[in-house]
């Protein structure tokens, strides 16, 4: 079982039309209370796509102020995740690399891992608080900083596939996969920054689908696979797809 998990949520995951997903929420903090008891440490970072997709929505839009907005949408999320955990009886914490007020804890390193060998579930929120980044890339830098064993990146699909199933049903999902792979075919994994940073910090990652039953404790369970059946990523992975 992984011992300690940066799991990074899309804002698209829990949210729904009417606000968030409670059902979807629910099934995720219950999962991960379950790992926790069971011994891994549980570091998120999560999206604000669900309330906002900076020039996408607003393509005129000045980039950093774009971003600015994004980065207080996973506050947002952040927030409410917070909420959800201590009404299920499990400590979390909401730390952001910017001030904002007494809402956050400003992150710093020792005090997070303290959090996290205590049992606390650590959301990041508000990226790395300049425009420009991703929420991949804060999930990467969280996990090389907390010298996390694996990054889960929790997606809508099953897997890496090496082009897009949806309109190619001769797609085929990597089973294993190397970072310089994923980088040099660019795959659509996550940010060209996320991936350099776990390559050179030597983490592996996992990408899965966040709606199968018990994604997430199956996920860390790793290094037992037998029940896992989306992409593994690191340094020395050959390439090797599903069925092959």
């Amino acid at each position: 079982m992984l011992k300690r998990a940066v799991i990074k949520l899309s804002g698209e995951a829990i949210g729904s039309e009417n606000g968030y997903d409670d059902a979807v929420i629910n099934s995720i903090v219950n999962q991960i209370v379950q790992v926790t008891q069971a011994g891994t440490q549980v570091a998120l970072v999560v999206g604000g796509g669900n309330y906002w997709r900076g020039r996408q929505a607003c393509p005129e839009m000045d980039r950093v102020k774009a971003d600015q907005m994004g980065m207080l949408a996973t506050v947002m999320n952040a927030l409410y995740l917070a909420d959800f955990f201590r009404r299920c009886g499990k400590n979390a914490k909401v730390v952001t690399p910017i001030v904002i007020g007494n809402f956050t804890s400003l992150y710093d390193k020792e005090s997070a891992s303290e959090m996290l060998a205590n049992g606390t579930v650590l959301i990041n929120a508000a990226g790395l608080g300049h425009p420009m980044f991703s929420t991949d890339t804060i999930t990467a830098l969280r996990a090389a900083e907390l010298e996390a064993d694996c990054i889960l990146f929790a997606k809508n699909t099953d897997g890496v596939y090496d082009d897009d199933p949806r309109k190619n049903k001769n797609a085929r999902k990597f089973q294993t996969l190397s970072y310089n792979s994923a980088i040099c075919k660019n795959l659509n994994v996550a940010d060209m920054t996320a991936l350099q940073l776990a390559r050179d910090a030597s983490i592996s990652s996992y990408v899965f689908e966040l709606n199968a039953q018990n994604s997430i404790i199956k996920a860390c369970n790793y290094p037992d696979v037998s029940d896992l059946n989306g992409t593994f990523i690191n340094n020395n992975a050959e390439e090797k797809f599903y069925g092959h």
